[in-house]
């Protein structure tokens, strides 16, 4: 797991071991960033599926809950399948595109 932090969002990428794996050791890391808007980088997940996600499903509503975004990338899922609590777009710059967005919104509702 590669973590990159800059001002307010980090960036979680994962390469290498399975999904339940990763979940298991992003929770145990996630005192670490749970102040920060979370991208979590899973392009080299290639076939995943809609129903993979869901084992980040608790966690992303947990961080969403707290007022921050928490943004998944991968560009193989089937979009229409993934649950609508869950955000996920193909590219990173589509995540930090979106994070801007959200803060902006964030700031007017405040």
């Amino acid at each position: 797991m590669i973590i990159d932090s800059n001002e307010s969002t980090t960036l979680i990428t994962q390469e290498s071991i399975s999904l339940p794996t990763f979940r298991e050791r992003l929770t145990e890391a996630y005192s670490k960033f749970k102040n920060d808007n979370i991208i979590v980088n899973l392009l080299a997940f290639t076939g995943i599926s809609a129903g993979d996600l869901m084992e980040l499903h608790e966690l992303a509503m947990d961080h969403l809950n707290s007022g921050k975004s928490f943004v998944i990338v991968n560009d193989s899922v089937n979009y229409d399948e993934v649950n609508n609590d869950l955000v996920v777009v193909p590219t990173v710059k589509e995540a930090y595109d979106l994070i801007e967005m959200d803060e902006i919104a964030r700031d007017l509702d405040a």
